[in-house]
């Protein structure tokens, strides 16, 4: 239990800071103030998901887990690219809801791949679903 406790806190811290990595990508750029209160709002959720896994972490004596420095540099790519050719809110919600998307795929695949992971991890893994999920849905009015 405790290695797939572990195993599905680790998945969510990096998945957790990559949202909040791609999310300060493009604040600066947004322009609607609408879009960018809901991007913070987000970002203030996964640093709060953020803030218990860690917390649940330390307990096991584990340090998290970043993102993987490739998946980071090709969304930062990407960002750069699609907003030179193309500099709208737009574009912001259309990048931030592939994000989203992602990020629901990959935490719901290990969500289902550590099955032993106890109940606080398995509730972190869920809400921090849901809050992809939410922020996705919310982009769909600015594409």
């Amino acid at each position: 239990m405790e290695n797939d406790t572990v195993r599905l806190l680790r998945e969510c811290d990096a998945g957790a800071k990559m949202g909040i990595e791609s999310i300060d990508d493009v604040l600066s750029e947004v322009k609607s103030e609408a879009l960018k209160g809901r991007l913070v709002e987000s970002k203030d959720c996964h640093s709060v998901l953020t803030s218990e896994i860690h917390t649940a972490l330390q307990r096991f004596g584990d340090d998290g887990k970043d993102p993987a420095v490739i998946a980071v540099g090709m969304s930062k790519i990407k960002t750069n690219a699609k907003l030179a050719m193309n500099h709208t809110d737009a574009t912001i919600a259309d990048l931030m809801t592939d994000g989203c998307n992602m990020g629901v795929k990959s935490l719901s695949k290990y969500l289902n791949q550590y099955p032993a992971a106890d109940n606080e991890a398995r509730s972190i893994a869920k809400r921090l679903i849901e809050e992809e999920e939410r922020l996705g849905k919310s982009l769909r009015a600015y594409l």
